[in-house]
């Protein structure tokens, strides 16, 4: 008899258990530069497309979390230890979305990372997800919106080669793939010139306290490019089938004009 009640109080922990498992949230985990970082909703109007991708889940089934960080490339990322503070708090089950690229090919050597560091970088964010039973999805940067001559143009140096790493090394690893950099660009030119400004940090004296002299900055996002790209990444998810993400989205009213 008291075998039997050992066993059916083990049945019930181990349900219990199980049940509270299947009632907790997928973590996606956000590890990026400060295109995707959160900011203070009171004291900027600069916006990271990570700050909003909560907006498109179901906040009972998904929980986002953003450890992006300004002036960070892929190196400086794992050389301060964000990414082994990610890899520490990851359980199996969660996502983690990388994005790098825009300080890695900075002319400031203290950001820049060589081509095969940058490519090993990228194969040891896959590697390590994996390894803790996470799912690793890999975007390539978000574009600067620079316009020449009535064309948009991807005016850094190797800019354009960086991006293309980061698809060669997905597809070698066989990582999910998000091509940010390809479809900023479509929605850029699909807005034009005057139009894709809304979307980027084009700012002027009055807008909001904490701006102290007008700015055109083609590379950050304000409020408009923040949710534009985050409804990119949800759009992808749905696309490409991401399971179980494409189940725990949600619709969002957004207008891109």
């Amino acid at each position: 008899m008291r075998k039997f009640f050992l066993t059916l109080l083990t049945c019930t922990l181990l349900c219990g258990l199980s049940l509270g498992a299947a009632k907790s949230k997928i973590r996606i985990f956000v590890a990026g530069d400060s295109t995707a970082q959160t900011y203070s909703e009171e004291n900027s109007i600069q916006r990271g497309w990570g700050q909003r991708l909560q907006l498109f889940f179901d906040e009972d089934k998904v929980e986002v979390v953003n450890r992006s960080i300004g002036a960070r490339s892929s190196g400086t990322f794992i050389s301060e230890g964000r990414w082994d503070g990610i890899m520490r708090d990851i359980q199996p089950g969660d996502f983690v979305i990388v994005q790098f690229g825009h300080n890695d090919t900075s002319p400031n050597m203290a950001r820049y990372v060589a081509p095969d560091a940058y490519k090993a970088n990228f194969a040891k964010f896959a590697n390590d997800a994996r390894a803790k039973g996470a799912t690793p999805i890999f975007c390539t940067s978000i574009a600067m919106r620079t316009w020449k001559n009535g064309e948009l143009v991807v005016e850094r140096p190797h800019f354009a080669e960086y991006i293309q790493y980061v698809r060669d090394v997905a597809a070698e690893l066989n990582v999910i793939l998000i091509d940010m950099h390809k479809e900023t660009l479509d929605l850029i030119r699909s807005l034009g010139d005057e139009g894709s400004k809304e979307l980027y940090y084009h700012v002027k004296v009055g807008d909001h306290p904490s701006i102290q002299a007008d700015k055109q900055d083609d590379t950050h996002l304000r409020e408009k490019g923040a949710m534009a790209y985050a409804k990119i990444i949800a759009d992808n998810i749905r696309s490409q089938k991401i399971k179980p993400l494409n189940k725990c989205l949600k619709k969002v009213k957004y207008k891109k004009k």
